[in-house]
């Protein structure tokens, strides 16, 4: 693995690792920068750490990390990063309570690619369809009851 870290992590991989409980998520990044870049600005999500190579982040209630790509030399999913079809096509990363008319304002100021506008859906949410840097569709919603 390749490591562009210069110094210790907060804590322990393994400490880390053995903390995390139910499901999680990684997700693989082509730079942790531009993507804690989106997160936290379209997303507005906090940021427990990060450096180059690894990110945590927090909000809505969850927490999920972030690898960038030249930590996984060794690792299987390697010979696919960067084929196509995108990463994470077909998987829906939804954060409730994430404002998606704020998001998707956000995501267009940056320049990122609102694949569908926010609007009101039949299973009592509103939600956008936003993609990050990275290829993954993130889905903004809060309960239709909520909107102002």
């Amino acid at each position: 693995m390749v490591k562009l870290r210069k110094g210790d992590p907060w804590m322990p991989a393994s400490k880390y690792g053995q903390s995390l409980k139910g499901l999680t998520i990684n997700l693989l990044v082509n730079s942790i920068e531009r993507a804690l870049g989106f997160q936290t600005k379209v997303l507005e999500t906090t940021v427990v750490y990060a450096d180059p190579d690894v990110a945590v982040l927090r909000g809505y209630g969850s927490e999920w990390m972030m690898h960038a790509d030249h930590t996984y030399s060794e690792h299987p999913l390697k010979k696919n990063l960067g084929k196509k079809p995108a990463r994470g096509i077909g998987i829906e990363l939804r954060l409730h309570g994430c404002n998606p008319d704020v998001a998707q304002a956000k995501a267009l100021a940056l320049g990122e690619v609102v694949l569908a506008e926010a609007a009101d859906k039949a299973h009592g949410v509103r939600e956008a369809y936003i993609i990050d840097p990275d290829g993954y569709t993130w889905v903004p919603d809060i309960p239709l009851a909520e909107v102002v």
